[in-house]
């Protein structure tokens, strides 16, 4: 179906789409920052080293939570207003990360981590926002061209990790942390001049679009939230488990920290040409390519535990990702309307969080209980589901066209 527009001016959508790329490369860097870092500090403080990740659950559990009333609350007071109170939170958390390093609270870094996560539930909509004043044409690009701001983000967030993690000598990783509040505020500034309208407000008792019901038993629906819940997750599932896998086989956190930034930027790298690719092939296709990819990442990392293979790993890992997540991205935004968006979106996200955070949750405890290759061989069940799905929807739509050769399936 044909997604209604607030406003079809690509002149617009690009300004909105620099200013998007802007708040992706900063304050996108504080994820690779607490992904780098969520283990390690969650390692110096817990009595039970079993839950070192417990900080990255807790980030994951918090987005998952705060995804759908984030929606809910830009859908009654725009953007703009939902991506500053994102950033309000990732400056609180990157403030009480730092001072529970200082004081040794492991409690108070999960406070932390469950305030960056309502900052990372904000962050998410960054893509949706993208295709918000944008073309039916121009939506796939708008979209990656946003999350191709990512690929500064992998550059800075690394980098402030290696400058500043024992800039405090007492209190390692501290500094890196009160490093996110200053990225906080640096990114605000930009979010400025976001200029996306305020979807006009319902009556009471005015029904918003089609019941969430309807909307997501329909075929392309199911599907690209199936794609990406599993793309999301599998990654997690790998990246949360790579700085812990690779300081217990003996590398350095300064090593781990260069293949994560390898990793984060092969997720958005592909986001300059992502958008054309799917204007040519179609998403199903790039979806299938993105399994593809993640599975190819699962078997380089049981080849062995080389730092080649770290390298090359995480590095199909986050190409699969991007061409995963951004098609099954692609591929919502043509399900629902303007109006149903912010439920859609909502629901959408916290379905996709909620995969994450089960898979965050289960990467430490697979790693210290059965170690790193069964990490790998956890993704197997979520794949196959995911690429079946395709295959689901594929022989539907080819199934319609020939019945009906004008329907608008997807490619």
């Amino acid at each position: 179906m044909t997604t209604v527009q607030f406003n079809v001016d690509n002149r617009q959508a690009k300004r909105n789409v620099a200013v998007l790329f802007y708040a992706q490369a900063i304050l996108g860097s504080q994820q690779s920052i607490n992904i780098i870092l969520g283990g390690l500090a969650g390692f110096a403080l817990a009595g039970n080293k079993a839950l070192a990740t417990l900080p990255i659950s807790v980030m994951l559990l918090a987005s998952m939570l705060s995804a759908g009333p984030v929606s809910l609350f830009m859908g009654r007071f725009g953007r703009r207003a939902g991506f500053l109170l994102g950033a309000a939170a990732g400056l609180l958390g990157g403030g009480c990360s730092a001072l529970a390093l200082y004081v040794g609270r492991f409690d108070l870094l999960l406070l932390g981590a469950g305030l960056t996560g309502i900052f990372r539930s904000t962050h998410g909509y960054f893509r949706f926002a993208a295709a918000d004043t944008a073309s039916e044409e121009f939506k796939p690009k708008a979209i990656s061209l946003v999350l191709a701001g990512g690929l500064l983000s992998a550059f800075i967030g690394p980098e402030i990790v290696r400058s500043t993690t024992d800039a405090i000598d007492s209190t390692p990783y501290a500094g890196a942390y009160l490093a996110v509040i200053a990225i906080n505020v640096i990114g605000s500034l930009g979010l400025l001049f976001l200029d996306i309208p305020t979807p006009p407000r319902k009556k009471k008792g005015e029904k918003s679009g089609r019941d969430l019901k309807e909307i997501f038993t329909q075929p392309k629906t199911v599907v690209a939230v199936i794609c990406a819940m599993v793309s999301y997750a599998m990654m997690t599932l790998v990246m949360t488990s790579t700085t812990l896998a690779m300081t217990a086989t003996g590398f350095t956190t300064a090593g781990a920290a260069d293949v994560i930034r390898w990793h984060i930027i092969a997720m958005f790298a592909p986001s300059f040409f992502t958008g054309a690719i799917i204007s040519r092939i179609g998403q199903l296709r790039v979806i299938m390519i993105g399994l593809t990819l993640l599975g190819i990442a699962a078997f380089i990392s049981v080849s062995g535990d080389e730092v080649e293979n770290f390298y090359f790993a995480l590095i199909a890992l986050g190409l699969g990702w991007n061409f995963g997540f951004i098609g099954a991205t692609s591929l919502l935004t043509t399900t629902h309307t303007s109006e149903e968006q912010a439920k859609v979106q909502g629901l959408n996200d916290v379905l996709v969080s909620g995969l994450v955070t089960i898979a965050s949750f289960g990467s430490g405890a697979i790693l210290q209980i059965y170690g790193w290759e069964y990490v790998q061989y956890a993704m197997i069940p979520a794949l196959s589901l995911a690429a079946l799905a395709i295959l689901w929807l594929a022989i539907k739509t080819r199934r319609a066209r020939s019945i009906e050769p004008n329907f608008g399936g997807m490619r």
